[in-house]
């Protein structure tokens, strides 16, 4: 893998990938540059435009990344929408002003008034001297608002005055402050659905959707996966002092065949487990310990098992009794097992199926989420 230079900020980097035997097949990738600083729970790290659908995707940024149109980015958690909004703002005429990416919902209703427009002194009790919003401090530059289907009604109508006003007033102020910024929005919430059920405004969505980003889902585009496979072998093998390791053909069947539904994240998690605890120069399918998947089974086989069927009722009783043959089927081939890391793969297992909530996965598991924790921090996911 080559990395190239550019002009995008400090903690972001833009590379290729060599698709594996052409010479002459580059295909672009974007990726944040220190990830262990970053929170990483549920985010994507890297995004590589080699499947069709994705360079249809590429082209449509390049187009529009110059304008200071708003942008809307959708698709399910782990897809890598704050990476696309970065390359956005990487391509435009902003790139030398800052990036300012906020959480929407990881912000109180009482807080994100103040938090994005700023407030003045003796606005409320604790606020000892003013202070400029989000809005305010990305002048000049792109704002980003990640999980903006997570805001509340009342912060809707006021987000909206500012994008047709283009100015903001500070808690405890009446004095208009102008802004000059791009408003980008992300969200894997179906605003759509949201507006016909009342929680999101119809108006806001359309203002935010002026140029709307659906970014499909890693299991839609396999074009994606293997060049994200090496980029985050490369990756990890480094960070692990590992020498060069090659990904076996029964290991790159499995990995376009399971259908990831925590998308890039989880495929990142799978790999950084496999090479902690392959400890080879190869990876091949049984080291990836996919859910679902099993040496004994064809691609084609487990891809379908692993797919929900459509309008299936749960079979709590058939799963667990699937899950038996399979530990049957594992005791009897004579293989040593490795107890301590089934458990620890049956946690991250649950924990991605729970789109990497915490909660939730601890509660399916039946232990507790300071247990839960342990098992993370030892897979060194979190």
């Amino acid at each position: 893998m080559e990395l190239l230079s550019h002009n995008f900020p400090a903690d972001f980097i833009r590379s290729v990938n060599l698709a594996k035997g052409h010479d002459e097949a580059v295909e672009p990738l974007i990726a944040f540059n220190d990830v262990e600083r970053l929170s990483l729970l549920i985010r994507a790290t890297a995004f590589v435009f080699s499947d069709p659908r994705s360079r249809a995707l590429h082209q449509l940024i390049e187009r529009i990344a110059p304008s200071d149109a708003t942008v809307l980015i959708t698709g399910e958690t782990g897809t890598g929408k704050e990476l696309v909004a970065r390359h956005v703002h990487g391509l435009s005429r902003r790139a030398v002003k800052n990036f300012v990416a906020i959480n929407c919902g990881a912000f109180s209703e009482n807080l994100i008034e103040s938090e994005l427009f700023g407030y003045e002194k003796g606005a409320f009790t604790g606020a000892v001297q003013g202070k400029a919003g989000w809005f305010e401090t990305a002048t000049g530059g792109t704002l980003f608002l990640d999980e903006i289907g997570d805001l509340p009604l009342a912060m809707q109508v006021k987000l909206l005055r500012v994008l047709q006003e283009r100015e903001v007033v500070r808690l405890g102020s009446r004095r208009p402050i102008p802004i000059d910024v791009r408003l980008i929005a992300a969200t894997n919430v179906d605003l759509s659905e949201a507006v016909r059920a009342g929680r999101f405004r119809e108006d806001l969505f359309y203002r935010l959707q002026v140029m709307a980003l659906p970014l499909h889902p890693l299991r839609d585009r396999p074009g994606d996966i293997l060049p994200l496979t090496q980029h985050f072998l490369h990756t990890y093998a480094k960070r692990l002092h590992l020498q060069k390791i090659d990904l076996q053909p029964d290991a790159e069947r499995a990995l376009l065949q399971y259908p990831w539904p925590g998308n890039i994240r989880e495929l990142e998690n799978i790999i950084h487990r496999a090479l902690l605890v392959s400890g080879g120069s190869t990876l091949r399918a049984c080291d990836l310990h996919l859910p679902g998947w099993s040496i004994k089974h064809s691609p084609t086989e487990v891809a379908d098992a692993a797919r929900p069927a459509h309008n299936a009722q749960p079979a709590t009783t058939d799963a667990k009794a699937q899950f038996l043959t399979a530990w049957q089927t594992l005791l009897d081939s004579g293989e040593l097992i490795d107890f301590d890391g089934l458990q620890q793969n049956l946690v991250l297992a649950a924990w991605n199926s729970n789109q990497c909530n915490q909660v939730r996965a601890a509660k399916q598991l039946r232990i507790s989420r300071n247990t839960l924790r342990t098992y993370l921090k030892k897979s060194q996911v979190i």
